[in-house]
């Protein structure tokens, strides 16, 4: 682990659906909230944590608030490292023309806009996993 006082990197796994349950808000209201203490926040998503990026959820029938727009916010706060299992978008019939867009300005290079979602395997989402000093699961 670091050093207290420093900054910790930190993922947040995201597994469940994103209606239905908790699970999902909740993880994001935790995600915004360590990007505003300036920890390193990166996500993951994978199983049917997959659905909650999807492009153009609705949720008028459920009765549950859509948050799903909220995830373009995660730039702003600096979170530009957001994993999706690619086995687990493919066990789903996803592709990543599936999901949302989601991007940042990269303040290092004049401020273009760059991708924050990252297709990854399984074995390099494991080593991402490994590196982290925290990974919470949701």
């Amino acid at each position: 682990m670091s050093e207290e006082g420093t900054i910790k990197k930190l993922m947040y796994v995201n597994r469940k659906a994103p209606y239905g349950t908790i699970y999902a808000l909740e993880s994001l209201e935790v995600v915004l909230i360590g990007a505003a203490f300036d920890q390193d926040v990166c996500l993951a998503f994978l199983d049917d944590g997959v659905f909650q990026l999807t492009e153009g959820q609705n949720t008028d029938g459920i009765g549950m608030k859509n948050f799903s727009k909220t995830y373009t916010a995660l730039g702003d706060y600096e979170v530009t490292r957001i994993y999706v299992e690619r086995e687990s978008l493919e066990a789903r019939g996803l592709s990543e023309t599936d999901l949302q867009e989601l991007t940042y300005e990269d303040e290092d290079d004049d401020w273009a806009e760059k991708p924050s979602l990252h297709i990854v395997g399984s074995d390099e989402l494991a080593q991402l996993m490994a590196e982290q000093d925290v990974v919470f699961s949701f």
